[in-house]
């Protein structure tokens, strides 16, 4: 069983920083893409960054240039340093990760986490 475990999540000020962390635990063999989406209140859930195993990387129109999605690859874990927070980045956080291969047979899924909230009030 593949566990996604976030943390990091909070309250900040506007123009403050936040670091999110997610590893990814279990008998995992590989991961393709981990990065991170998130849903406002009354909102779809939107993408907010992702990395590939490669190291190719895709960021939402709303957070280029304020947030930076990086990982360990050895650590099965993916952060998100969000800078420059503003009020409308409120919303719960989800980490997910793509094409895990795990388990005795190597089956293939995509995983979330459980979301951590993020608040950006004065």
């Amino acid at each position: 069983q593949v566990q996604l475990v976030e943390s990091g999540g909070g309250s900040v000020q506007p123009g403050g920083s936040l670091r999110l962390s997610c590893a990814a635990s279990g008998s995992i063999f590989s991961i393709y893409a981990m990065g991170w989406y998130r849903q406002a209140p009354g909102k779809q859930r939107e993408l907010v960054a992702y990395m590939t195993s490669g190291g190719s990387t895709n960021y939402g129109d709303s957070v280029k240039g304020r947030f930076t999605v990086s990982r360990d690859n050895t650590k099965n874990t993916v952060y998100l340093q969000m800078n420059s927070l503003k009020p409308e980045d409120t919303a719960v956080y989800y980490c997910k990760a793509d094409e895990v291969v795990a388990g005795p047979r190597g089956e293939r899924s995509d995983y979330w986490g459980q979301g951590t909230q993020v608040t950006v009030s004065s």
